[in-house]
């Protein structure tokens, strides 16, 4: 059953550049070489990464024209980072959010302007296009970006039946999904993430996953039933499967073959040095080399983190209240920090090595 018509409105950009977009666990394209993120030096000294990690300064705010860094993507050519500068979640006092396009040098290439707040960035690997996802909490709107022309098409979502907006959003083959956050229902028994289709100028959801579902504890085995409070990011894993964070529960659920009738559920409570935690992000790093940048967003900081060898398919998220990106344990839940000293760690992004 879909329960959400949207219109849309079309507005046009001056803005023209030309860019190959791929999705982020997609692979290299053909005779396309990946790139090699730049870095400088970190000048805040509490930032500290653990041998034989690295981190780096990539890209800092800058006062005046864009603040609070958050979702993180990119293409073969570019990387995009989404900055709320500090406006209201809900979009309701009317203010833009900045979406920056860098060069693999850090170097600012363009700044776009979107208006309502920005927490959610992700490239369409179907059809190229660059979706930004406003207000999280309320009367939230998808912008789809034409990679070529820069023309936007503004898709009007609004307020969900659990009381909140929209945030993230990831693709498996040509079907899109976004997860309802901010939820003002407790127990809450709305739709957690929903299928998104986009005909004919509308915008229609389809429930995929409720809030009160029944899942899998992974770490014990037992069966639960989910209450999700904070449905926040969203990636895919190595399987392919959907990767949830419900943000302030402090777990990740996963979501197999979702929508189907065999669909599976599994959730994993999070802990870092024996206690519980929360993340706003996660990333599965695919290939044994690149680098992992992460927007600290109270630091006004994106950092590169790197590392000799990465075990493709190794999770790492980031602890917004611990302050540090840790490599996950999927199996126990448990963070291992990695970089810590960071202020508030939000969105994270993997860029494939040569």
């Amino acid at each position: 059953m879909q329960f959400r018509i949207s219109r849309t409105s079309n507005l046009r950009s001056t803005l023209s550049t030309t860019i190959t977009v791929l999705a982020l666990l997609a692979g290299p394209a053909a005779g396309i070489a990946q790139p090699v993120v730049s870095h400088a030096a970190v000048s805040n000294s509490a930032v500290v990464a653990k041998s034989p990690f690295t981190v780096s300064v990539f890209a800092q705010s800058v006062p005046g024209a864009y603040t609070q860094p958050d979702s993180i993507t990119h293409s073969d050519t570019a990387i995009y980072i989404g900055y709320g500068n500090g406006n209201a979640p809900d979009g309701s006092d009317g203010k833009s959010s900045t979406i920056v396009e860098y060069g693999f040098d850090g170097s600012v290439r363009k700044t776009i302007l979107v208006q309502g707040h920005n927490d959610g960035l992700k490239v369409n690997p179907t059809t190229h296009e660059l979706w930004a996802m406003q207000n999280e909490d309320g009367h939230a709107k998808l912008v789809v970006f034409n990679p070529t022309t820069w023309a936007r098409t503004v898709y009007l979502i609004g307020t969900g039946p659990h009381g909140g907006g929209y945030d993230d959003m990831t693709f498996i083959g040509n079907k899109a999904y976004i997860s309802a956050s901010a939820p003002t229902h407790n127990p809450n028994t709305a739709p957690a993430i929903a299928e998104i289709t986009l005909q004919g100028g509308r915008a229609y959801l389809k429930p995929v996953l409720m809030a009160n579902s029944t899942a899998v504890d992974i770490r014990s085995g037992n069966t639960v039933t989910l209450n999700l409070q904070d449905p926040d990011s969203m990636t895919l894993n190595p399987g392919g499967d959907i990767v949830l964070d419900s943000q302030s529960d402090g777990e990740l659920v996963v979501v197999s073959r979702p929508g189907g009738a065999d669909q599976d559920v599994y959730r994993v409570l999070l802990t870092a040095n024996g206690k519980p935690t929360t993340v706003d992000d996660t990333i599965f790093p695919h290939t044994s080399s690149g680098t992992l940048l992460v927007s600290d967003r109270d630091g006004e900081t994106v950092y590169a983190i790197t590392k000799p060898f990465l075990q493709p398919g190794s999770g790492y998220s980031a602890s917004d209240s611990g302050g540090f990106i840790g490599e996950l344990n999927f199996d126990t839940g448990v963070l291992t920090p990695v970089v810590t000293g960071m202020v508030s760690p939000h969105g994270m992004n993997f860029i494939p090595g040569q």
